[in-house]
């Protein structure tokens, strides 16, 4: 059980009683009530033992607010019995007062940590062993508990937040836009949303924030407290919560918002709703979000070399004697099953065959329920004949400052991020000649392991004489997961023309070749065309 939290020689007083007193010197306690387990606060009169409370105040229906730099007024339930009446409910309000601002911000808080900290059941009962469990949040009734385990855990390691500040592009992008709009932070209140190992606070604060609300959930919040005390000029104006934005309290409201809340796809981890979460829950009006806005860029693409390693990884199971056993009748769903990854890597941009469109999502405005379910209609007309192996997809970020609009970009052709881009693949490839339209959909649809579902579709239409008319011509399909992809994570191959790809032979396998060759279980020698063939495609 933690310890109390304690503040010396505040101030309270009763305001629901008639000419209460105001006891001065006194001690506020934050604890656990003996009696129902549950969180209470202890207001305790100077000489008296905390043990007897001139004041205990059940936290789980209790609010606070501000009335002043250092004043607090609190609301709570009482109830009251008396021989024959039934018990009355009624509300009670005390008046506390902390000596400066920083204690009053620790107690606010302090408060709010020790309130979410709630008895299941009703007031009163004892809980089994007298555990204590937290109040379900938004965040909590939309993930599942294994899934944000495995996240938390993950960005509770340092060696993964090196990485991600290790993406000098990532990192330096975000420094040039808080330094550069200095006018935004200079004396403002800033929320960190997820705030990871505190970088973003610590470049607010350079930035001449007043004060910086660093809130991040997972145990990196203990290494973003040693980095920020680490760095005095800077960390005394910076207050570290852990807590996630959908439960925590703050005692005041921010001016700006700062967050990475972007995953693969702009998307993936769902940490934009917390985004917008926070946005609502904290942010004045009239605030600024840095980022602000942020847009998924999507154009279909050609790429032989993809589509052959792709499908050759299921040739292993079309070995009819596989230690005596027959392995066909797997090889359809195997096939399937690898086409249901999306590609993670970095590609020459020179393999799309159109423009790119793309679909914005402005996080200033946005609701928290429209990312739950995101339809892009797709719609391309082609430079060039070709085969059409998939959709390609990255994304951008805005920081619209008040000096200087800057973009963190994750394009091919662009400085490689961490988040390097994504390609959704096609089991079955569109054949379409130049100047022919392809249309089609993508849809992403949220689910509780804090990713998305991805169903795509691309059609070619008619096309020459008559195509005004309409028409399809081909259409394929298919059903992706985010949370699951290849990661590729090859630099971008050398560009060939599409007949140099077609003629291309991938290398024999044979036993003498690498350990990586063979684990990818190419078949020796075998061609583009071939590997159609055995997948039903001519």
């Amino acid at each position: 059980m933690a310890s109390p939290d304690l503040f010396q020689n505040v101030a309270f007083s009763d305001v629901s009683a008639a000419a209460a007193p105001a006891a001065e010197g006194a001690t506020a306690a934050f604890g656990v009530a003996a009696a129902t387990g549950g969180p209470r606060l202890s207001l305790v009169k100077a000489g008296k033992p905390e043990v007897e409370p001139t004041i205990e105040i059940d936290l789980s229906d209790a609010q606070i607010y501000k009335l002043g730099p250092s004043e607090w007024l609190c609301l709570c339930g009482e109830s009251e019995a008396k021989a024959g009446v039934e018990e009355k409910s009624f509300s009670r309000a005390i008046k506390v007062v902390l000596r400066t601002e920083a204690e009053s911000k620790a107690f606010s808080l302090a408060f709010q940590r020790w309130k979410h900290q709630v008895i299941s059941g009703k007031a009163g009962e004892p809980l089994e062993n007298g555990s204590i469990i937290a109040m379900k949040s938004k965040f909590d009734t939309k993930i599942e508990a294994s899934s944000a385990k495995m996240y938390f855990h993950y960005y509770g390691q340092l060696l993964h937040q090196q990485n991600m500040l290790q993406d000098f592009v990532r990192t330096g992008t975000y420094y040039a836009a808080v330094m550069e709009n200095r006018s935004d932070f200079e004396g403002r209140v800033v929320v960190d949303v997820g705030a990871g190992s505190g970088i973003l606070s610590l470049f607010a604060a350079q930035a001449g924030a007043r004060h910086v609300y660093a809130v991040e959930a997972s145990e990196m919040a203990e290494h973003a407290q040693r980095l920020i005390s680490g760095n005095p000029s800077l960390g005394q104006r910076i207050t570290v919560i852990n807590g996630k934005v959908e439960e925590v309290e703050l005692p005041e409201k921010a001016d700006i918002l700062i967050s990475e809340p972007m995953g693969t796809l702009l998307v993936n981890e769902r940490m934009l709703e917390s985004y917008v979460i926070a946005r609502d829950r904290f942010l004045a009006p009239d605030g600024k979000m840095f980022p602000t806005t942020g847009r998924i860029h999507m154009a279909p693409f050609s790429d032989e070399y993809l589509y052959v390693e792709m499908a050759n990884k299921a040739l292993f199971w079309q070995q009819h004697n596989f230690f005596g056993v027959d392995l066909t009748p797997l090889h359809g769903s195997a096939f399937q099953g690898y086409f249901s990854q999306p590609v993670v890597d970095a590609f020459d941009p020179r393999l799309l065959i159109s423009p790119p469109t793309y679909h914005t999502l402005d996080f200033t405005s946005m609701k928290e329920e429209e990312l739950y379910e995101i339809d892009i209609p797709l719609s391309f007309v082609a430079s060039v004949g070709t085969r059409v192996h998939g959709l390609a997809c990255w994304f951008d970020v805005l920081f619209n400052g008040s000096t200087v609009q800057r973009w963190l970009t994750t394009a091919p052709g662009s400085p490689t991020t961490h988040w390097y881009q994504l390609r959704c693949v096609l089991s079955q490839p569109l054949y379409v000649m130049a100047g022919q339209e392809i249309t089609g959909r993508l849809h992403l649809v949220a689910h509780s392991s804090q990713s998305y579902t991805i169903y795509l579709t691309m059609s070619a239409k008619m096309w020459g004489v008559g195509a005004e008319q309409g028409g399809i011509l081909q259409t394929s399909t298919g059903k992706l997961e985010l949370k699951e992809p290849y990661y590729r994570l090859s630099q971008p191959q050398s560009y060939m023309l599409q007949q140099d790809q077609q003629q291309q032979q991938l290398p024999s396998l044979q036993p003498q070749g690498s350990e990586q060759q063979m684990q990818e279980g190419l078949s020796p020698g075998i061609t583009i065309d071939q590997v159609d063939q055995e997948c039903g495609l001519h």
